[in-house]
């Protein structure tokens, strides 16, 4: 359900960061921002616990970073 989430917020900042960039930077930071409570969240626990915990908040932070560049590099890279 949580993967079904995150694979929806990156194509939605794909989408927004190719229709409007300069607007895009902000969900952008958002997204990672939230995410980045998670991470510090499950990392708190004791051990190899916390860092087993806070990985996929941290790997989805950095999918939403890159879906969110590759919009906008891909409407860089249009012809009009």
């Amino acid at each position: 359900m949580v993967a079904v989430a995150v694979v929806a917020i990156c194509v939605a900042l794909a989408i927004l960061a190719f229709l409007v960039p300069r607007l895009s930077h902000h969900a952008q930071r958002g997204t990672q921002r939230s995410l980045g409570m998670g991470a510090r969240a499950g990392g708190k626990a004791p051990g190899p616990l916390g860092r087993l915990l806070a990985k996929p908040f941290h790997t989805s932070s950095r999918a939403a970073g890159r879906s969110g560049s590759a919009g906008r590099r891909a409407r860089r890279r249009m012809p009009f």
